[in-house]
């Protein structure tokens, strides 16, 4: 026998009666390798973690055989047929094939059963567009929200990285997979072997799904503006020592008065509480899905003392930081309704 992979040696007990659960990854030509390929990490990286296959997964398409992806890699697939061999969990990668929706009579079968469905980026988009008014929240990448919004009536569209409307789980997906699939294999995850995982997948951090996608903040004009953006960058690079205001203006070339204007219009808050704002968010998420100890948060984050950070967040969310760590899980989907973390 193997030696066990040491590299795992954290992983907490976790119940052993749990069923395996098998993943449905449905494909079309085209399909995005990036998306593909986060899916499977996440799944065999979970198995090494709890040292057993608890994840299985599959590949499906709508015409059997080899399926090329985007960028060259290649697939075994088998037929996709109606509500035949219905897996636990179904995800249709995105990709130029994906915008076709054929796939979605076999959507509609997994959730007559209340199986969960996850469809990213370009298939969440043809969702959308064929279903016209869906009952809950839904969301895609930002590349196509704009033409959706432009071309019919979405009033449930936002630009979270992911939401969840009746067990289907539209989602951006690109880059953002790896965080879904993390939040999604969570529930079978105590919250020591979440963060164990973000660990081993590089995740500096684990954004939630309602988290918005970054494009939105480009969006803004305002950081049009190369001084603004580099104000900004200079705030988020200085979270453990901040700077003070004149540091800061002095650094970009903006006057006092000149940085109030700018943030009072393009945030509508003045740069000091913008900035205290980022850094009261780094703390949130240093709390919520990671181990260090409260002084240790407090000081990466540039408070002063535990007890200044506490008035902080409590001010900005309603919580205490001890109030947020004693949650018993690390819960990265936020969907209203369903509870997604042990």
């Amino acid at each position: 026998m193997g030696k066990p992979d040491t590299r795992f040696e954290v992983a907490a007990q976790i119940d052993n009666n749990v069923q395996s659960r098998v993943i449905e990854i449905h494909v079309t030509k085209g399909f995005s390798g990036l998306e593909l390929t986060s899916i499977t990490h996440v799944l065999a990286t979970a198995n090494r973690l709890l040292q057993r296959d608890l994840f299985s997964w599959r590949f499906s398409t709508n015409m059997p055989g080899i399926v090329a992806s985007d960028q060259g890699t290649l697939v075994r697939a088998e037929p996709a047929i109606s509500d035949h061999r219905l897996a636990d969990m179904m995800v249709v990668v995105g990709g130029q094939g994906a915008a076709t929706g054929t796939w979605l009579p076999r959507v509609r079968a997994m959730q007559r059963k209340a199986r969960t469905v996850v469809l990213l980026s370009d298939s969440a988009t043809a969702y959308i567009t064929a279903t016209k008014a869906p009952s809950g929240r839904v969301t895609t990448h930002w590349r196509d929200i704009t033409n959706l919004v432009e071309t019919g009536y979405y009033p449930k569209l936002t630009s979270h990285l992911s939401e969840n409307s009746d067990g289907i789980i539209t989602a951006a997906g690109a880059g953002a997979t790896l965080e879904l699939m993390v939040g999604l294999v969570a529930p079978y995850l105590t919250s020591v072997q979440v963060a164990e995982l973000g660990n081993h997948l590089l995740l500096q951090t684990i954004r939630k799904s309602d988290a918005e996608q970054p494009k939105c903040m480009a969006d803004n004009e305002g950081l049009f503006d190369a001084r603004l953006t580099e104000v900004i960058r200079l705030m988020e690079d200085t979270v453990n020592e901040p700077m003070s205001m004149n540091e800061i203006t002095a650094r970009v070339g903006y006057s006092t008065r000149h940085m109030e204007r700018v943030f009072r219009t393009t945030f509508n808050d003045t740069p000091a509480r913008f900035y205290k704002r980022i850094r009261v968010k780094r703390a949130r998420t240093m709390i919520e899905e990671s181990l260090l100890p409260m002084i240790d948060v407090a000081i990466a984050c540039g408070f002063g003392s535990c007890t200044t950070m506490a008035k902080a967040v409590k001010a900005e969310f309603g919580v205490t930081p001890s109030q947020m760590r004693s949650r018993k899980s690390i819960q990265v989907l936020t969907y209203a309704g369903r509870q997604t973390a042990r």
